[in-house]
């Protein structure tokens, strides 16, 4: 069985993992999955993964998501201040506020989780109501770039840090494609090893450019080329690990 007749079969969910500034080629996998008319049910992430699960859930077409993308510039999000990070974070809140048609994350069209981490409790939180560009900015918040976000009094930072691949809400055995980002973390030695689990299907888009703050035109070589391998991969045989 093909990869895109495993996903057309039945509802899915998809689950996009951390990965820096890999948003972008999550837009471009995204991108893929929705022109060939395979539309996940319900969504999850953390991170990069957090950010491009949220606009979708919110309303947001990945072609639209890709556009914004592809004039994205880091005087949009850079704002240098005192603080535990070295971005205040207010610009990359009004960016998400200005994206996303609704600010609720019960109020998406699919169910949407956002792995968060809390950090008084060393622990991942995932959230699925409240204030849906709080969520996004917390799963986002890498430690030592942004300072945390606050939530309902407690301090957040990136989902990635105990649940990289944002699936922690995910039951075992849900019907999952879950997208992996092989690049490395900062705070990580070792590349992650992609998770196994009964019902889910792993896509990994190997040799994207690895982008930055710095380096966003190698992001959006990367939605491209993502975009691409995507395609590639849903005419590839299904298995417990694709490679495209």
């Amino acid at each position: 069985m093909k990869l895109r007749d495993w996903l057309a079969a039945e509802p899915f969910g998809l689950a996009m993992s951390s990965g820096f500034f890999s948003f972008f080629a999550h837009t471009g996998m995204l991108s893929a999955l929705v022109e060939a008319g395979l539309r996940p049910a319900h969504v999850a992430g953390s991170s990069a993964g957090a950010l491009v699960g949220g606009a979708w859930a919110a309303g947001v077409e990945p072609d639209d998501l890709a556009v914004i993308l592809g004039d994205l510039a880091r005087d949009d999000f850079w704002d240098p201040a005192p603080g535990l990070g070295l971005l205040r974070g207010k610009r990359f809140d009004r960016l998400l506020r200005e994206l996303l048609p609704i600010d609720r994350i019960e109020g998406g069209r699919v169910p949407l989780q956002i792995s968060v981490f809390d950090i008084l409790r060393r622990r991942t939180q995932v959230l699925t109501r409240g204030d849906l560009p709080d969520a996004i900015r917390a799963s986002c918040c890498v430690p030592g770039l942004f300072h945390p976000v606050w939530i309902d009094r407690r301090p957040y930072w990136d989902g990635g840090i105990l649940d990289r691949p944002g699936i922690a809400g995910i039951p075992d055995g849900a019907r999952l494609l879950f997208h992996h980002i092989a690049s490395q973390s900062p705070w990580r030695r070792v590349e992650p090893v992609p998770p196994s689990r009964r019902g889910m299907t792993t896509l990994v888009l190997d040799d994207l450019p690895r982008s930055g703050p710095t380096k966003l035109e190698a992001g959006r070589r990367a939605m491209a080329l993502a975009r691409e391998a995507t395609r590639r991969a849903l005419d590839a045989e299904v298995a417990a690990i694709i490679h495209a």
